[in-house]
């Protein structure tokens, strides 16, 4: 195969990038009326081929496997993702195609080809969208209007957007990327308005050397859920919004993550507004997270989080002056995989918190173990058993874990109320467009007294079918018993959600 022949791919792969200007031709031996003159020239510029030491090309001369490999992955290095358009792809697809016996004699990867052109492809224009949309009609048990329901529907029946959100991102260049979310505001239920929409994911990505990766603005990051420590519930401290700056660093066996969060800004999104204060408190928050990965069966993350908060004295609506220590929280978690659908996972957890409102620290502790079996290795469903013991004056910082359906179940004073908790939930996927699904959880009451605490229950039955790959409908019943360990303090729903991801 003639060198000039060999190129024709790699022209094709580079040339809808290159300026629309002629290129001069650094090759003695290329003439100007050769009908790849221009072509080679453009790869020149470019920095995809480099000749030989005497300034010749040899174009007559059949290229080697190190020449045309290398031309290859330059040309791929090259490709100008915002100047590349749907003929183009289609174009290299067919060229790939057409030299497959070629590329391969010549020890270039096809399989590696094909993957750069998906990557091309998924980012033609430079810019990506994507989003969903859930619609809820909800059912509630509880129609007494002075009485809110446990699930937020303000009355028996409730139909509303549970969720509208577009992400769309810019492939700035290889080392940059943009990011942002629109979503739709939550209503304004003093005002009973609507708030429009809002951005509440805004940053960049950016590739630094020795694979460091940055990610600069409000963004999210869950380290529990990285580790699977919770299901279809929510993580206790991750999970949250960071306004700052997050550094991920991949080494041999795992990786390292490092971030600082400066949340002081009213209406912030990570949950540090306190009711009856004018603003969020301000403070800095610090994490950092190192996982192993020793093999394809065990693992291991070390985590751990501290905010320290810019004053001591806070200043709540009515002048009163509240004192405020700083927090911490630190948990090690790991996992045992004995085949690819059993795991056994646990975690312990840390916590230096403040109790009460006069200056004052406790360290209580809490303790979680998860049987995590799938569908695939029980045939029939799968399993998810998990039991939680909580310290006194244990607190989760982002959600209750079991808090569903936009209703409070256990809340986040978790040692306040409970010793400890057993969750079950299982999941059978009957057909690609059936599947069901069970929950139950028992929370035991810390100090249950007689008529005014009692222990939480919580169970659940729901059915899902898609109807296309993109849209499906669940019918579920939820229902609630002496929720945050409050005697009758109970409720049921029956939603049915419309959710489309695209």
């Amino acid at each position: 195969m003639k060198k000039i022949l060999a190129l024709v791919a790699v022209v094709a792969l580079v040339a809808f990038a290159a300026p629309a200007f002629a290129n001069v031709n650094p090759f003695m031996d290329v003439p100007m009326n050769h009908w790849a003159y221009d072509a080679i020239g453009q790869l020149a510029a470019r920095g995809v081929l480099s000749g030989y030491p005497d300034g010749t090309y040899k174009g007559n001369q059949p290229m080697t496997r190190y020449e045309a490999a290398s031309a290859v992955a330059r040309a791929l290095a090259v490709v100008d993702m915002t100047k590349a358009s749907k003929q183009d792809v289609e174009m290299l697809k067919r060229l790939v195609v057409e030299f497959k016996d070629e590329l391969d004699a010549l020890g270039v990867k096809v399989d590696k080809i094909d993957s750069r052109l998906a990557v091309i492809e998924e980012r033609l224009g430079g810019w990506k969208l994507w989003g969903e949309f859930r619609f809820d009609a909800k059912f509630g048990g509880n129609d007494n209007m002075t009485d809110p329901a446990l699930y937020g529907t303000s009355g028996a029946n409730q139909f509303n957007i549970s969720r509208y959100r577009i992400w769309m991102r810019k492939y700035i260049d290889d080392k940059v990327t943009f990011t942002a979310r629109i979503r739709e505001n939550r209503r304004d239920n003093a005002t009973r308005t609507e708030r429009g929409l809002a951005f509440d994911r805004y940053y960049i990505d950016v590739k630094f050397p020795w694979d460091i990766t940055a990610t600069i603005g409000l963004s999210l990051h869950d380290w529990e859920g990285e580790d699977g420590l919770y299901v279809d519930n929510d993580a206790m401290f991750t999970d949250r919004s960071y306004r700052g700056f997050y550094f991920n660093k991949p080494f041999a066996m795992g990786n390292f993550a490092f971030y600082v969060s400066r949340p002081d800004e009213i209406g912030a999104a990570d949950g540090t507004a306190e009711p009856g204060f004018r603003s969020p408190i301000e403070h800095y928050e610090i994490g950092a997270r190192a996982k192993f990965n020793f093999n394809e069966q065990l693992w291991l993350s070390l985590n751990g989080i501290m905010r320290k908060y810019d004053s001591n004295v806070l200043t709540s609506l009515n002048g009163a002056g509240v004192e405020k220590e700083d927090e911490h929280v630190y948990w090690a978690a790991a996992g045992v995989n004995f085949t690819p659908s059993i795991a056994l996972k646990a975690a312990y957890y840390g916590q230096e918190v403040q109790v009460g409102d006069t200056v004052g620290t406790e360290t209580p502790k809490s303790f979680q173990a998860v049987v995590d079996i799938k569908q695939d290795a029980l045939k029939f469903t799968s399993l998810w058993a998990e039991y939680r013991s909580f310290d006194e004056n244990f607190k989760a910082w982002t959600d209750g874990p079991w808090d569903n359906y936009g209703a409070t179940v256990t809340g986040t004073n978790l040692g306040q109320l409970y010793d400890n908790a057993i969750f079950f939930y299982l999941s059978q996927k009957w057909t690609d467009q059936w599947s069901t699904f069970q929950r139950y959880l028992v929370a035991n009451a810390r100090n249950e007294i007689a008529g005014v605490t009692d222990n939480t229950t919580n169970w659940t039955f729901g059915v899902k079918y898609n109807y296309t790959p993109g849209l499906s409908f669940e019918l579920l019943y939820d229902k609630i018993e002496n929720a945050q360990t409050a005697v009758n303090n109970d409720d049921n729903l029956i939603r049915f959600r419309t959710h489309i991801a695209f």
